[in-house]
């Protein structure tokens, strides 16, 4: 196993390209926002662990985790919605 900060030889250079790029402080803070809005609808009770639900950020943004910025959605509609 190849140790931290290095990949295996026969990588394909797209996951490399992936895992350059998402451990950059941007995108690791984007998917930190992401986690904690669904740990907050867990505890609100509104989702539940394996329920098909995504919450959906309205405005694109996930830092911005206000409450009307925040809506439950399908997990094929979010998906969807958002890779235009």
């Amino acid at each position: 196993m190849p140790k931290k900060g290095q990949f295996k030889k026969n990588a394909s250079p797209r996951s490399v390209y992936q895992r350059k790029y998402n451990s950059k402080p941007g995108p690791k803070k984007d998917r930190a926002a992401r986690n904690k809005a669904r740990r907050d609808a867990i505890r609100s009770g509104s989702v539940r662990k394996g329920d098909g639900v995504d919450i959906d950020h309205k405005d694109g943004n996930p830092r911005n985790n206000s409450p009307n910025n925040k809506r439950r959605m399908s997990k094929h509609r979010n998906r969807g919605r958002n890779n235009r």
